[in-house]
């Protein structure tokens, strides 16, 4: 029963915390300029982070090193710090991203702009941080954030034409708009295999201390919880797609997403929405400078634990501390949807530093032994740095050319 129970709850956490600013607003922009053609992007960078999640978790389990430790390891810090750097500075612009959307959230509730709201509600996710342990963060956001499945619920009530959808879950060149088109595309890969991800991941795996008994719990939750968590953020491309696309209306501020379930749910859609919003950009946000942390301390060998009690990790504390007291000075000085989608992109670029090592530690015998890669594996990780060596010469010149 214990097991099952954890294997359900990884699951919903996957559900909960996938969707946030990043996945919303790219997906929304797609269907609402592109209706289904960008589906393929959703469906790739899904298969990519559960292949990612996975490696990093049975990484973790078997090793009893984060990703960051094993990479810091086998590397050195001297090629450690640019995953470390790259990894805090996009980390960073998320946050700050996440803290101005769930200010967005309250904003459409009071009226009160959100770059007022800005340092309570990082105020509010440094107490989380400060008084909860990890499975508060992990799965209390998570289950939460399970009211982002009005989504899926808004898709279907509106009826999208399935035949269409599955067609544009392959890849096709766009008619016209195409630097729009591809940098929606990076953006979704962006926002779908954030390093943040895995590396908040495999340290949850150790901080639960999962054994190699919680293997198949650990790819049951990478398969089936990022996977319908992608399946959510398809549905808002899907209603974006149904309510924008046929009226030629573009999303150009956070506000406007709340006609993608104010419009099939007339009465209480709006609440949903603003529920759904403000939830899921928040546990994101928590779980993101609990992550600049976890990254800090794992590069330079400070201890580091969020089930202890934050006197006990001072210098860990302090870094999320730090996290959640300057990231609200760049949320309340941008415009939320340009900071979402610079995020984005910078996050694509930066993927390689981080995507590459795994190939060499998940088939290193001495770390792994017989649970290094086997061929599929090794394929998959292969077709995925390739993607993310693509994606690191592309992502930055097309958020020029595509308006990002």
């Amino acid at each position: 029963m214990k097991k099952i129970l954890e294997v359900f709850l990884g699951i919903v956490t996957g559900i909960g915390g996938f969707l946030e600013a990043g996945s919303l607003a790219t997906s929304a922009q797609a269907g609402a300029q592109f209706g289904y053609q960008l589906t393929w992007a959703l469906v790739l960078g899904a298969l990519s982070l559960i292949v990612l999640v996975e490696a990093s978790g049975r990484l973790a389990v078997v090793s009893r090193r984060t990703v960051a430790e094993a990479i810091r390891e086998r590397f050195g810090f001297g090629y450690f710090s640019l995953p470390l750097v790259a990894g805090v500075v996009v980390s960073f612009l998320v946050l700050a991203s996440e803290l101005a959307v769930t200010g967005v959230a309250l904003q459409l509730v009071t009226g009160i702009s959100y770059r007022w709201w800005a340092f309570p509600v990082a105020l509010g996710g440094w107490f989380l941080l400060w008084k909860g342990n990890f499975g508060i963060v992990e799965k209390g956001t998570g289950l939460l954030g399970l009211v982002s499945l009005v989504f899926l619920f808004a898709a279907l009530k509106l009826h999208p034409d399935w035949g269409r959808l599955a067609a544009g879950a392959l890849p096709s060149a766009p008619k016209e708009e195409g630097a729009q088109y591809w940098f929606g595309a990076v953006s979704i890969l962006g926002a779908s295999i954030s390093p943040y991800l895995f590396f908040f991941y495999s340290s949850g795996a150790v901080e639960d201390d999962w054994k190699e008994e919680d293997l198949p719990i650990n790819r049951i939750t990478a398969g089936l919880g990022m996977g319908f968590g992608a399946g959510v953020s398809i549905m808002v491309l899907v209603t974006a797609a149904l309510v924008f696309f046929p009226r030629g209306i573009e999303v150009a501020r956070y506000e406007e997403l709340a006609m993608l379930v104010a419009q099939p749910f007339p009465r209480f859609g709006f609440a949903l929405f603003v529920l759904a919003l403000g939830i899921t950009c928040f546990g994101a946000a928590a779980e993101i400078a609990l992550t600049i942390a976890y990254l800090a301390a794992q590069g330079w060998g400070i201890p580091w634990s969020e089930n202890q009690k934050p006197a006990e990790h001072a210098r860990f504390s302090l870094v999320y501390s730090a996290a959640f007291l300057l990231a609200p000075l760049l949320a309340a000085a941008t415009d939320p949807l340009k900071l979402t989608n610079l995020s984005m992109a910078v996050t694509a670029a930066s993927l390689p530093v981080s995507v590459l090592p795994l190939l060499v530690l998940l088939n290193d015998r001495q770390l792994m032994g017989e649970h290094r890669n086997r061929l599929p594996g090794n394929v998959a990780l292969v077709l995925i740095s390739v993607m993310a060596v693509v994606l690191l010469f592309v992502s930055i010149p097309l958020a020029f050319l595509g308006g990002g």
